[in-house]
């Protein structure tokens, strides 16, 4: 083949709608993808909310979608509400088979990657690739310059022996026993008889205890009548939720280096959702006229500043839901949130809250501590949260 214009290590959601969006509006470009595993998109369900995209966004990714909802449910132990925005998932199957559609033979699986550069690639056969720029996108990576709590969840999706009644998904059920961090369960209904159940943990360090997440699954398809025919598949994973962080310590250990995705930190500090991000950085990435090593690093270094920027709050309310109370109580904090107005937390999930928004969210009885909520409100750096116990232990 021709010398790429650019090369996209790592097959995952951000890459990938970097490939699919740039062969939508730049079709001339040569791009080639190079992904460690089988097939590209691993084994994941990735989901948003309608309000978290545009109308031109919902129209160009609308061919990826799976499944779509008009509405979504919450339940905790003292509220139970029906809400009317709508919910979508995107299957990594059908990702994998948009991105060998798109890219043919410049997909290239079962290629690991030994070392790369911002213009370089040396594949572990001792291959060296060269384009003008690389992008970085193998996930996230572990840096001294962010203090992170940790979601853990490991789902399955199941088929019943009978139909399961659900009309819309269960994004959080709190109503569950509690344990040493938030918990709920995350309920897709994919077809009358098939579901993913998902056993989920904001946790202080990343645990993977995956037989315990199983037995949590079982146990609550069996406290709901299902009774499992069959086991299609199961994804479990780790994300990272931020508390605070050196953003330009972090990004000076890049080096010059492109990234996307996780490993450019651009994910929603709160609740771990990707693909807003990743969405507008193909988007950002396909309008600039120069895809060079150094522009681009440039201009995704200044599009995740802004972001982090725009962020500074979530990581406040996640320092008080990490820090302040007892680990077993924090699901009091995401049920009175979810006593607000609805348009307040269509843009919470966006990350375009207003200033008064973020006023109401802080107004009234904190449903921690006070004295705990205002200590997690001055740790906003690493260098403080390490000399906390929770610093300690992480």
């Amino acid at each position: 083949m021709k010398a790429p214009d650019l090369i996209l290590v790592g097959g995952g959601l951000a890459n990938g709608l970097i490939a699919l969006r740039l062969k939508q509006a730049r079709p001339e470009l040569r791009l080639l993808m190079l992904e460690s595993e089988s097939q590209p998109g691993g084994n994941h369900t990735w989901s948003f909310h309608d309000g978290d995209l545009s109308k031109a966004q919902h129209a160009w990714l609308a061919s990826l979608v799976g499944c779509r909802w008009p509405r979504h449910r919450v339940i905790f132990p003292d509220r139970k509400r029906l809400l009317s925005g709508g919910y979508a998932s995107i299957f990594s199957t059908d990702f994998a088979g948009a991105l060998k559609e798109a890219l043919g033979k410049n997909l290239w699986v079962d290629t690991p990657v030994a070392s790369l550069s911002p213009e370089s690639v040396e594949l572990e056969d001792g291959r060296i690739l060269q384009a003008p720029a690389v992008i970085d996108g193998r996930g996230p990576k572990e840096s001294q310059h962010l203090t992170l709590g940790y979601q853990a969840f490991l789902g399955r999706e199941v088929r019943l022996e009978r139909p399961h009644g659900l009309q819309e998904p269960i994004i959080m059920d709190a109503s569950v026993p509690q344990g040493d961090g938030y918990r709920f369960v995350y309920v897709l209904p994919f077809s009358r008889d098939t579901l993913l159940i998902e056993d989920t943990h904001y946790v202080d360090r990343p645990a993977d205890d995956a037989t315990k997440l199983r037995k949590h699954i079982d146990a609550y398809a069996r406290d709901h009548g299902w009774r499992v025919a069959e086991t299609l598949r199961e994804e479990n994973g780790v994300l990272p939720i931020t508390l605070a962080g050196d953003f330009y310590a972090f990004w000076r250990d890049a080096q010059g280096q492109p990234r996307s995705g996780l490993r450019a930190g651009l994910f929603h500090p709160t609740t771990g959702y990707s693909l807003p991000h990743a969405v507008r950085l193909a988007e950002h990435i396909a309008s600039l006229e120069n895809l060079g090593a150094k522009s681009l690093f440039q201009a995704i270094h200044a599009f995740a500043a802004q972001e982090w920027r725009r962020q500074g709050y979530f990581r406040l309310l996640n320092r008080m839901l990490f820090m302040a109370g007892r680990p077993d109580r924090r699901w009091q904090v995401m049920q009175r949130f979810y006593g607000l107005r609805e348009p307040l937390i269509e843009r919470f999930y966006a990350g375009r809250l207003t200033w008064a928004d973020k006023a109401r969210i802080l107004t009234g009885k904190p449903p921690v501590p006070l004295g705990e909520a205002l200590k997690a409100v001055r740790l906003n750096s690493p260098q403080r949260i390490a000399s906390t116990p929770f610093g300690k232990h992480s």
